[in-house]
């Protein structure tokens, strides 16, 4: 069945629309977001003729272990190296935290894993076919075309990529989830065999085989495991501050940092742009402080309030520090309360 659809306006207003407008554009540049990357790089990494040339960019590390304390990170990789920090930003995604990637020493705090828990993972796969030519209506209000089948999101949403790449003869198909965790698990055979299938249920059988499929795997991928985060409905403001909210020496940033624009690209560029004027902020403190003097609290992230008021300024124990932390953190920056010391 052979469905068009209109505009479906959303229960609550999304925060990326109501900022930046409704109008959706789709990028056609072929440079794709590498090329973004790379031009951003440019400003703090040495690059030669649009290169990367900087020794200290590490690539092809991948991280396995972060051993971690208030005197700073050893960051351990697969292939045995070693590297010393002070401080770290993660950035990696909700869902590799969520997965055995990456293991913490100590363990994360119960609150902090928690809140990782806490954030669904969407699983978003957009299947690319190109066929020899076009068998579908193209013009005005014809981009997007739904199939409905007894399976919920098998094969549901098309569109053609022919506004973007006019005579490209491209058919995108988007999956969800179930969908697309069930698909990631066969071969692309088998995928394709079953797009046609439903090609032909709504256009005939006469029209062409596809001569090309690309189909990603973001949830199989341990470097993605899933496409953006997705908070459930009851998502609290501090189920947000806990999941950003720094564990001593070690920053989190991402999309799913971001309470307003989570799930989005510009959500983790501007989560990045936060977090690193944070660790900036906290670095200038730490360095103008005495460190002798220095209570663990203050060390190196309370340090940020400049005005915390202890009523006991006794070592505490490694739970209370970072109840402390948490506490103290809010909407990604760190606020100045009374901290009572039980």
């Amino acid at each position: 069945m052979l469905v068009t659809t209109s505009t479906i306006k959303e229960v609550e207003p999304i925060s990326t629309y109501t900022d930046f407008g409704e109008r959706e554009f789709l990028v056609a540049d072929e440079r794709g977001y590498e090329f973004l990357l790379y031009k951003m790089a440019e400003n703090f990494l040495f690059t030669s003729d649009g290169k990367i040339v900087d020794s200290r960019l590490k690539l092809n590390k991948v991280v396995r272990e972060l051993h971690y304390s208030r005197n700073g990170v050893t960051v351990t990789t697969e292939d045995g190296s070693v590297f010393e920090a002070t401080y770290v930003i993660l950035s990696v995604s909700v869902g590799v935290l969520q997965s055995d990637l990456i293991s913490f020493r100590p363990p994360l705090p119960k609150w902090k894993t928690e809140a990782i828990m806490k954030c669904d993972v969407i699983v978003y796969t957009k299947i690319f076919l190109k066929f020899p030519c076009k068998f579908w209506p193209c013009g005005p209000g014809t981009e997007f075309f739904i199939y409905a089948h007894e399976r919920r999101g098998y094969y549901t949403f098309w569109q053609h990529m022919e506004n973007a790449y006019p005579g490209s003869n491209i058919l995108v198909v988007t999956l969800t989830n179930g969908e697309s965790k069930r698909v990631e698990a066969q071969t692309d055979e088998e995928t394709l065999k079953e797009a046609m299938g439903v090609l032909r249920d709504m256009f005939g059988p006469d029209i062409p085989d596809a001569t090309q499929i690309l189909v990603p795997r973001w949830w199989n991928n341990r470097f993605q495991r899933g496409s953006y985060s997705n908070y459930p409905i009851l998502a609290t403001h501090q189920d947000f501050a806990d999941i950003k909210a720094p564990v001593v020496p070690i920053f989190f940033t991402g999309e799913h940092t971001n309470e307003r624009f989570n799930g989005y690209v510009h959500g983790g560029y501007l989560s990045g742009i936060d977090t690193g004027n944070a660790l900036l902020k906290e670095m200038k403190n730490e360095k103008g402080s005495e460190k002798e003097s220095q209570p663990f609290l203050l060390e190196p992230l309370l340090a940020l309030t400049g005005s915390l008021t202890l009523t006991q300024t006794d070592a505490v124990s490694g739970l209370h520090k970072w109840d402390m932390a948490r506490q103290l953190f809010s909407n990604g920056k760190l606020v100045s309360h009374e901290a009572i010391i039980k």
